[in-house]
């Protein structure tokens, strides 16, 4: 396994600084605390780096957390090394205390597509991350949620989950909002009357009206339908 200077020096050779600065400002991390990797060419060293030899996923975990390519090269690997799904599932729980941002959240729940081959057996946990209310714990089980239980038979569930939003954390509500707009997108009626419950925080009710209206697959009737829900 290569040290975590021998890591870094790999990552210079990838480095793009225009996409840097720009990156930066997007993914909202500090200016100076990333390399610059694009994302397509960062996972394409994540499995090189995994199918080298003497790979040590352990190891890795031990790295700093302080470059953003590093942390996402933490998930990758987590969700995409082979072993036993249980055995995954204590990896999912070490690496959410490497998620600092709304980028590394949302790849890493991206990458996780075993969880829906084992969606009764994950859902416990994601009960855990919501409860747990923390912003990226919360923002976590709603991108997973969207990702991989995005079936009529989950929406009571769904909807549960939605009502334990801690609504003072900003990325936890834009997780939440995301959700029920694809739920509003996929399953209108039942989305429609989560929304007349009125369990929602002002702002996610809102946003959540807002991303749906701004989706090709609804109608227009439905669009100005969703106008008049909007919390004033």
């Amino acid at each position: 396994m290569v040290s975590y200077e021998e890591l870094l020096a790999a990552l210079e050779k990838y480095r793009d600084e225009q996409f840097r600065a720009f990156n930066e400002r997007i993914v909202n991390v500090p200016p100076g605390s990333s390399v610059g990797v694009r994302t397509p060419q960062l996972r394409a060293f994540g499995r090189q780096l995994i199918g080298g030899a003497g790979f040590d996923l352990d190891a890795l975990l031990s790295f700093p957390n302080e470059v953003y390519e590093v942390r996402l090269l933490k998930c990758f690997a987590v969700a995409t090394v082979k072993m036993p799904f249980s055995r995954r599932v204590a990896y999912i729980d070490r690496c959410l205390s490497v998620i600092d941002g709304w980028a590394v959240c949302d790849l890493f729940c991206s990458t996780l597509k075993e969880i829906r081959r084992h969606r009764e057996e994950f859902f416990p946990r994601i009960e855990g991350y919501v409860a747990a209310g923390s912003e990226f714990s919360q923002r976590f089980g709603y991108v997973v949620l969207l990702g991989s239980y995005m079936e009529e038979e989950y929406l009571p569930r769904i909807f549960s989950l939605l009502r334990q939003l801690r609504p003072q954390y900003f990325y936890a509500r834009m997780g939440a909002a995301w959700l029920l707009a694809e739920v509003l997108v996929k399953f209108f009626d039942r989305g429609v009357r989560f929304l007349e419950e009125g369990s929602l925080d002002k702002q996610t009710h809102n946003k959540a009206i807002q991303k749906a209206r701004e989706s090709y697959r609804l109608t227009q009737e439905q669009k100005n339908f969703l106008k008049f829900l909007k919390k004033g």
